[in-house]
């Protein structure tokens, strides 16, 4: 089922110079329709256009040649240069498929009925036959049948990407037997269970040992989720959850914002849900994110007396991995993480582009030019490497490879947030929260404008 990398380049030369030229125009036409204005977006020359455009077909190639042609499921990690794997399938790396097939559809990388069809298998395996306890699926699961893998955990953040991408097919297809089985999965998750008789959601659950001790009681990516349950058809959140949640502020280098060190826990919410000129009784999100990502780069930059090849030109700390194992590393915190080695994580950048064009593209430029055997391949970037040791990961990690696709996509034409806040229950969760647009008039950011 999957394809080739040289089926994307034979597209139209008039298709790819659209997409070079006036990327954002589909779009900004959809958002005026929706009743949004578009905002003025970073302008994107044409070479960084296709460079952009190079990531994010590469990035879909690995859900092309991941996701099972059955089961609809996707491993959650390959080698980076495409070779064989055995890894299990990750619940939340098929959610990112998902949103990479309304990507891929948009885009004209692969029909609207090729995307339905991908949609449809992965739908209808999950809700049949995937492994879950109360509608939550279990993190990891076999690529084959779906059976719960690893003595892994019913997961509440990982079941809440799932459904992101789910939501995101039936409102960017619109075809009726993906809204039924989006539907059935979400009208069958247990959002009071899950609470555990607290006031905030837990980890998840495991047969072995009953809840996990870990509650999603401060700042990380747990926004989406929140909102999610928030919105739910069926026995939402009680409006409280919301409030229920920690919101520690951080200072750096000028910047003021919600501190989590991992770069990756103020992206993941803001991949879907469309944060920009709105903000709830705490916080304007969508700036926190910028300044978490302004605020990495400087701290960054001054760790070069440690890391030399560390600089404002080449930054990002996410959770990946590295030569000793899976970090869950970020930056800033305190004088120096004894952790950190020098590792960069591509996906850093890659995931936070809507909120630093410019400086996000000028370090992923520079990292496509670091001349390290591996680092670039058919998946774009390998998930991590380390300048100081000469060591390149050997594989790419599926959510890492996701979340890149969709945030260049919702820069370059915003296709994503178009589809998904179009989506019932993410306004009601939005306006369960509290948040109220910024001024009088409505804007949806409708991605970069693509200049000559």
């Amino acid at each position: 089922m999957s394809r080739p990398m040289a089926d994307f380049s034979k597209r139209s030369h008039l298709r790819r110079l659209i997409v070079a030229m006036v990327g954002a125009l589909g779009f900004i036409a959809a958002a005026f329709a929706h009743g949004y204005e578009a905002r003025d977006g970073a302008v994107l020359d044409q070479a960084e256009t296709a460079f952009l455009v190079d990531i994010e077909q590469r990035g879909v190639q690995y859900f092309l040649d991941h996701t099972h042609p059955q089961t609809g499921l996707t491993r959650d990690r390959a080698p980076a240069m495409g070779t064989a794997t055995y890894a299990p399938a990750s619940i939340a790396a098929s959610g990112f498929a998902l949103t990479a097939w309304v990507i891929a559809a948009d885009q004209g990388w692969m029909t609207r009925e090729e995307a339905i069809s991908r949609c449809l298998r992965t739908l209808a395996f999950a809700h049949d036959h995937v492994a879950h306890e109360r509608g939550w699926f279990y993190h990891f699961v076999d690529f084959d049948d779906g059976k719960r893998v690893w003595n892994s955990e019913a997961s509440t953040i990982d079941t809440a990407l799932f459904m992101l991408g789910a939501l995101t097919a039936r409102e960017a297809l619109k075809d009726p037997e993906i809204t039924g089985w989006v539907d059935a999965l979400y009208q069958r998750i247990d959002w009071q269970w899950a609470m555990n008789g607290g006031s905030t959601l837990s980890h998840g659950w495991t047969p072995e040992g009953g809840f996990l001790q870990s509650r999603w009681d401060s700042y990380s990516e747990h926004m989406a989720l929140y909102l999610l349950g928030l919105g739910a058809p069926t026995n939402p959140l009680p409006k409280e959850s919301w409030h229920a949640w920690q919101r520690p502020k951080t200072h750096y280098a000028g910047f003021e914002f919600i501190a989590c060190p991992p770069l990756f826990t103020h992206q993941y919410s803001h991949a879907w849900f469309f944060f920009r000129d709105r903000s709830d009784d705490y916080a304007d999100y969508w700036q926190n994110s910028v300044a978490a990502t302004l605020a990495q780069r400087e701290w960054c930059a001054a760790q070069s007396h440690l890391f030399p090849s560390w600089s404002h030109s080449l930054w990002g700390v996410t959770a990946s991995d590295s030569e000793r194992g899976y970090r869950a590393w970020g930056a800033p915190q305190g004088p120096h993480d004894p952790k950190l080695d020098g590792t960069l994580v591509p996906c850093a950048p890659g995931g936070s582009l809507p909120f630093a064009p410019r400086e996000c593209i000028e370090v992923l430029s520079h990292m496509r030019q670091v001349e390290l055997e591996g680092l670039w391949g058919r998946y774009g970037f390998a998930d991590a490497f380390n300048l100081e040791t000469g060591w390149v990961a050997p594989d790419v990690i599926a959510i890492d490879v996701g979340i890149t696709v969709i945030m260049s996509n919702n820069l370059r034409v915003g296709s994503v947030w178009a589809a998904f806040m179009k989506a019932p229950e993410a306004q009601r969760g939005m306006a369960a929260a509290g948040f109220r647009m910024r001024g009088d008039v409505p804007k949806m950011n409708a991605g970069a404008v693509a200049a000559d």
